[in-house]
C-alpha cells in the first residue's frame, strides 16, 4: 500500500466522524496534520501539495461504496470554501465541474447535508436538517449582504424608489 492509499484510508475513517457532527467541517490543514497522526505515514511536504491527491482516492471510494461525499465536509481554512479541489468530488460523481464558486459551494453544502444524514449525526434534526454553507463562508456572506443592501427599484416612468410592493407612489 502506498503512502496516498495508507492516508486514504485514514482521511475516510476522519470524514466519517466528521460526518456524524451536523454542520461540522474540517479545515484541509488540520485533516492533513491528523490523517498523518492517525496513519503513523509522515511527510514534510505542504499539505496542499499531497492532500488533494488524498481526497480523490477517498471521493471515488464514496461514489463506489454508495456513500455521499465526505470531501465535501473538507473547507479552507481562510475562506470556509471547499475550493478548486472539489472538482474531483464532481467528476468522481460524473457531475460537470462548476466554474461557479458558490455554485460549488451550494453542490457542497448539499453533500454535506447527505453526508450527515447518512451518518445519522445525532444532533440531526428531526425533519432531516438542512444544507448550509460551512460557518465560515456563511458569516462572510451574511456580513457582506448586510454591507451591500441590493439596490431599491426604481419606477421606469418617473425613477422614484418603489415600495416593497412594487408599485410606485406617483404612478400608481
Amino acid at each position: 500500500m502506498t503512502d496516498r492509499e495508507t492516508w486514504a484510508e485514514s482521511a475516510y475513517d476522519i470524514l466519517v466522524g466528521v460526518a456524524g457532527r451536523y454542520h461540522a467541517v474540517v479545515e484541509y490543514t488540520q485533516l492533513g496534520e491528523e490523517i498523518q497522526q492517525r496513519s503513523g505515514v509522515e511527510t514534510r511536504m505542504a499539505v496542499r501539495n499531497w492532500i488533494p491527491g488524498v481526497l480523490e482516492l477517498v471521493a471515488h471510494r464514496c461514489v463506489s461504496e454508495g456513500v455521499p461525499p465526505l470531501t465535501s465536509l473538507v473547507v479552507r481554512k481562510d475562506t470556509g470554501m471547499v475550493g478548486d479541489g472539489y472538482a474531483a468530488v464532481l467528476t468522481a460523481l460524473g457531475s460537470t465541474p462548476l466554474d461557479d464558486p458558490m455554485q460549488r459551494e451550494r453542490h457542497a453544502a448539499q453533500s454535506r447535508l447527505e453526508c450527515y444524514q447518512w451518518a445519522s449525526a445525532p444532533d440531526l434534526p428531526a425533519d432531516g436538517g438542512r444544507a448550509a454553507l460551512a460557518p465560515k463562508l456563511a458569516a462572510s456572506t451574511a456580513r457582506k449582504a448586510k454591507a451591500n443592501p441590493p439596490a431599491a427599484k426604481v419606477c421606469p416612468s418617473c425613477n422614484m424608489a418603489l415600495l416593497p410592493t412594487g408599485v410606485c407612489d406617483s404612478c400608481g
